[in-house]
C-alpha cells in the first residue's frame, strides 16, 4: 500500500480515488472544501492546493502526485498558473510522479486522428494555457527535476460528466424532449469514458514507460452526437431522439449572460468537424481497451435516474 494524492474532486478525481481505493492504495485528495468519494482508505483534505508549501506536505511520502483539477473555465487564464506551478514544485520537492489529467485543446483544428505526436499548435488562450503547464513539467521531467507524464481525453462522457451529450442531450432524450446543442449532429466525434481516464491515469503513474510524455485515454470509436443519442435512446427505450443544431449567433448571445456559454465559442470548432482521437499507444502499451459505449450509457442513465430496456421501455425513479 501506497500513499497517492490526488487534487481536485471532479468527476475524474472522484473516479481515481475510488480505483486506488479499491486496489488497496491509501487515497489523499485535496479540495479546498474537502470534497471527495466516502471510503475507508481516502482521507479528504481541505487545503489551497496552489500553496506549495502546503502541498508539498500533504505529498511527502505519496507514490504520485495526480492533477484532476479543474478551475471555473472562464477563470483558465488567471488560475491554472498558480496551481500547476503549485504541482509542479510539490512534485520536484518530493519525488512523487506527476501525473497530469489533460486535454485535446493544445492541438487546434486538424485533419485526420490526433495523436500524441500531433503538434501542438493551437493558438487559442485555453488551449495556450495547458500547453505552458504541459511543457513547463516536460521541461522539468528532461531536466531530471521530476518524473512526470499527461494524459489526455477527449470530451467527457459517464456518470458525473459536464459535456455535451451529459448537459444537453441525454436528459432530454431520456425523457423525450427535443435537444439543442451548438454542433454538427453527424459529425464523428471521439467520447471519452471517464473511467477509463482513472484507469489510464493510475496506469501512467506507475509505469515508467509513461514517463517524460503524453499519453491519449483508450477511447471507443468516434460517434456522432446523432449515433450516441440514437443508441441511448434504444437503450432506455425512449422515443427516437429530437435534435437540432443551436445556431451560432444564439451561443453569441447566451455568451453575454454565462461566462462559460461565452469561452466555448473558442473550442466550438471541435464540434463542426470530425474530431478524432486515436488511442493506439496506450492500448497497446498498457493494455487498457475502452469500455463499450452501451455500458457507459447505461451508467449515465442510472446516474440521471432513468430505468427501463429497448424491450421493457423507460421510466424515471
Amino acid at each position: 500500500m501506497s500513499l497517492q494524492v490526488i487534487v481536485g474532486a471532479g468527476p475524474v478525481g472522484t473516479a481515481t480515488a475510488r480505483l486506488l481505493a479499491e486496489q488497496g492504495e491509501q487515497v489523499r485528495i485535496i479540495t479546498r472544501r474537502g470534497a471527495g468519494p466516502e471510503h475507508p482508505s481516502i482521507e479528504r483534505v481541505a487545503a489551497d492546493a496552489t500553496d506549495p508549501d502546503r502541498l508539498t506536505a500533504l505529498t511527502t511520502g505519496a507514490a504520485a502526485l495526480y492533477n484532476c483539477a479543474n478551475p471555473a473555465y472562464h477563470r483558465w487564464p488567471t488560475d491554472w498558473p498558480p496551481l500547476a506551478g503549485s504541482l509542479l514544485a510539490a512534485a520536484e520537492r518530493t519525488g512523487a510522479v506527476l501525473t497530469i489529467t489533460g486535454n485535446l485543446y493544445g492541438y487546434g483544428p486538424v485533419d485526420g486522428p490526433m495523436i500524441e505526436q500531433t503538434p501542438l499548435r493551437s493558438r487559442s488562450a485555453k488551449a495556450q494555457v495547458r500547453v505552458r503547464m504541459w511543457q513547463d513539467v516536460l521541461d522539468a521531467h528532461r531536466a531530471g527535476r521530476l518524473r512526470a507524464t499527461e494524459v489526455r481525453a477527449s470530451d467527457f462522457v459517464g456518470a458525473g460528466a459536464n459535456s455535451f451529450p451529459n448537459v444537453l442531450v441525454l436528459p432530454r432524450v431520456f425523457t423525450g424532449r427535443r435537444a439543442f446543442v451548438p454542433a454538427d449532429l453527424d459529425a464523428p466525434h471521439s467520447w471519452t469514458y471517464v473511467g477509463d481516464v482513472a484507469r489510464t491515469l493510475v496506469a501512467a503513474a506507475a509505469d515508467e514507460r509513461a514517463w517524460g510524455r503524453a499519453w491519449h485515454v483508450p477511447t471507443a470509436p468516434a460517434v456522432s452526437l446523432r449515433e450516441l443519442a440514437t443508441r441511448a435512446a434504444a437503450l432506455a427505450g425512449a422515443p427516437t431522439p429530437k435534435l437540432s443544431r443551436l445556431p451560432v449567433p444564439v451561443v453569441r448571445l447566451g455568451g453575454l449572460f454565462d461566462p462559460t456559454v461565452r469561452e466555448l465559442r473558442e473550442v466550438l470548432y471541435q464540434f463542426d468537424r470530425p474530431f478524432l482521437l486515436d488511442s493506439t499507444a496506450a492500448q497497446e502499451t498498457f493494455g487498457i481497451r475502452p469500455t463499450p459505449l452501451d455500458v457507459v450509457l447505461r451508467e449515465t442513465m442510472e446516474s440521471l435516474g432513468v430505468t427501463g430496456t429497448a424491450e421493457q421501455g423507460v421510466g424515471a425513479r
